[in-house]
């Protein structure tokens, strides 16, 4: 499936709070998130994908092979599929969703700039 999204279809682009993917609206409705699916069940259920994506964020990274690239790893994106990503994602996911992510032993770490880096 491609990823090319046409400019007048920008505005229709959403980050995952979690990861930081980038990919319209519909396709996160239709297909979820492709590294956060497990846990955060987005396909099908658009009122998460509002809750669990944004569409504020700053900076794109398109990642080819995040495994051997050094920007991956360090924005924390070298497990993730190949992709389009923002560097910052603005917003706060719901308590509920935080309290999912710590049940599934998902480690989360805000995209906003906002949680000191405890990995120095």
């Amino acid at each position: 499936m491609s990823n090319y999204v046409p400019s007048n279809q920008a505005r229709h682009l959403r980050a995952c709070m979690v990861c930081s993917i980038v990919q319209l609206q519909s396709r996160f409705v239709r297909d979820g998130c492709p590294n956060c699916e497990s846990f955060l069940d987005l396909a099908n259920h658009p009122d998460a994908v509002q809750e669990c994506t944004s569409q504020v964020y700053e900076g794109l990274i398109t990642l080819a092979e995040p495994g051997s690239s050094w920007v991956a790893k360090w924005q924390r994106l070298d497990q993730y599929v190949p992709g389009v990503y923002a560097v910052k994602v603005v917003g706060m996911l719901p308590e509920e969703i935080l309290q999912q992510l710590e049940d599934a032993g998902v480690r989360y770490v805000p995209r906003d700039g906002s949680a000191q880096d405890d990995d120095a």
